[in-house]
């Protein structure tokens, strides 16, 4: 797991609670801002399972 799998499930975690609490709460900018949270989360996640692949690619093709 690279740096920004980690960040990125983090954000999304952080963005389900946020968006729980604003349920919680009756506010809709709050449940806003936890959803963008959850996006900006999976795209960083996402862009960390591209580089991890990617490695595994290069590390696949240095062994051939």
């Amino acid at each position: 797991m690279n740096k920004d799998q980690a960040k990125g499930a983090t954000k999304d975690a952080a963005g389900k609670v946020q968006e729980g609490a604003g349920k919680l709460a009756g506010s809709k900018k709050q449940q806003a801002k936890g959803l963008t949270k959850q996006v900006a989360g999976k795209s960083q996640k996402a862009f960390g399972d591209i580089k991890e692949a990617s490695k595994d690619a290069m590390r696949e093709q240095g062994r051939k």
